[in-house]
């Protein structure tokens, strides 16, 4: 057995059985793929995967065992890479991060700014997603640390620790009728389009669950993922816009008129992600630390050794 065949069986639960999309990926051909993986079953004496024909359908009761090792076997070949490059290049090398647009746009800017400051030979590498697309990247280990709102929580194999608490507000057009009212309830609101996220991203859900503990149908003119865009349609006159209030800068909005709605809509706390059980070089756990100055370097290193 060998790391070839180990690699080829975590990428094939990944791309949902299809190994031509495995072999894409991995830069291999699909029949050298099916042989790797056909001569490790021989190895092991048991069907990793149940097929139908050539084709993969579903991972057996031993293969749900056995991808549970390959994926401690390829977790520890990843950490052995970062101790060596930890203690032959401890200030340099590349950090990967993981995270949606929000946070990549309004909150990571600093952060990352001082981070580079304290160690120039640092490349960040940002992958934008959906919360769950952050979680996957984290999990697969495209990316190191991970932050978001959503989702983060529900997967077993995160490591989830807070970051920050915050709550939306509303953006009203200036010549709007609800800019006449002091404390806008739920019912006036669900009286005007309403222009928000789209329902994967900050903080909807809470937005949704709010409307409908009122038995509320508010009208959602438009969705998106990008608060600007959001902006930008409320300046138009489509709607009132929900944001994130980390998404409002005085100086740039000054033509909208921001009312805070984490009355009506509760608090989120954004959370940052590790792959549970890895081990993290020191500017990964001190940018983690930057972005809550409530945690150290002992309390990630103990959430990280948690076996769930």
């Amino acid at each position: 057995m060998n790391l070839h065949q180990f690699k080829f069986i975590q990428e094939a639960v990944r791309r949902e059985l299809n190994l031509t999309e495995v072999a894409r990926v991995l830069h291999t051909s699909q029949p050298g793929v099916s042989k790797a993986i056909l001569e490790l079953e021989e190895e092991l004496g048991i069907e990793i995967f149940g097929r139908h024909g050539k084709r993969l359908k579903r991972v057996t009761e031993p293969g749900e065992h056995v991808l549970k090792s390959i994926e401690i076997i390829m977790r520890e070949l990843n950490n052995l890479k970062n101790i060596g490059n930890h203690y032959s290049a401890e200030d340099s090398g590349t950090l990967s991060i993981a995270t949606t647009h929000t946070q990549a746009r309004y909150v990571l800017p600093m952060p990352v700014a001082h981070l580079r400051k304290k160690y120039p030979k640092i490349n960040f590498s940002l992958h934008q997603g959906s919360p769950g697309q952050v979680a996957k990247m984290v999990m697969e280990e495209t990316a190191e640390i991970g932050i978001a709102t959503e989702s983060l929580i529900d997967y077993p194999d995160l490591i989830t620790l807070p970051c920050y608490e915050w709550q939306h507000v509303l953006v009203i057009p200036p010549d709007h009728p609800l800019l006449g009212v002091e404390n806008i309830t739920l019912e006036q609101l669900a009286k005007y389009p309403i222009i928000t996220y789209h329902p994967s991203f900050t903080g909807r859900t809470r937005i949704d669950q709010a409307f409908a503990a009122k038995q509320l149908n508010p009208g959602i003119a438009l969705e998106a993922i990008d608060s600007d865009v959001i902006k930008t349609y409320v300046r138009l006159g489509l709607g009132v816009g929900i944001v994130a209030e980390m998404a409002v800068k005085e100086s740039v909005d000054q033509d909208l008129v921001v009312h805070p709605a984490g009355a009506l809509f509760g608090t989120n706390t954004a959370r940052i992600a590790f792959k549970r059980g890895s081990y993290m070089r020191n500017f990964v756990i001190e940018f983690a630390i930057l972005l809550n100055p409530n945690l150290n370097k002992e309390m990630i290193n103990q959430a990280l050794a948690q076996t769930g």
